[in-house]
């Protein structure tokens, strides 16, 4: 027994919590027409992700999803727009297509969707296999930097190569004046 009488509801309050942010910034980036408020919700939606991969119990995935897709990711597309000259406004587009094709896609969706589902609770899972570590912030720490050291020291140079590539394109766009 926990010391702590709503101790169980507290966790199963912040677990919904988390899956609210997550399904909540999902349907503002998705349905949204303005990029700084889809940005926006992707921010919301990998916070809610963070705090499901905490919930998995694993911290480093959880910090690791932030500091990649809300510290980077996401804040590099809102100074890509910043930087961007605004378009002209578009006339908005009549409906009747569109509706078409969107209740098209979202009925295929639906019948994937529930195909996998129907798998996923039918199938004859196995037993997981025994971890051979904790999965603790320190463990991945050492095999990164000892058994993973050169895919880790590869994969800095990728990064270097993309950002060196990113800023040539960016540099030949802009002519001098």
């Amino acid at each position: 027994m926990n010391a702590f009488p709503f101790a169980d509801y507290l966790v199963t309050a912040i677990f919904a919590l988390a899956v609210g942010l997550t399904l909540v910034g999902a349907l503002v980036a998705a349905l949204s027409t303005r990029i700084i408020r889809g940005v926006s919700g992707l921010m919301i939606c990998c916070v809610g992700l963070a705090g499901l991969f905490y919930f998995l119990n694993s911290p480093f995935l959880a910090l690791m999803e932030i500091l990649i897709y809300v510290g980077a990711v996401c804040v590099t597309i809102v100074f890509g727009v910043m930087l961007s000259e605004p378009d002209e406004p578009a006339e908005p587009e009549k409906p009747g297509r569109a509706l078409l094709w969107g209740g098209t896609a979202a009925a295929i969706c639906l019948a994937v969707f529930l195909g996998i589902a129907h798998l996923a609770v039918n199938a004859p899972w196995a037993t997981p296999a025994k971890l051979t570590t904790d999965g603790s912030v320190r463990a991945i720490g050492v095999s990164l930097l000892t058994t993973y050291s050169l895919p880790f020291e590869l994969i800095s140079v990728v990064l270097l190569v993309a950002i060196l590539g990113a800023l040539v394109i960016a540099r030949s766009g802009r002519t001098k004046e």
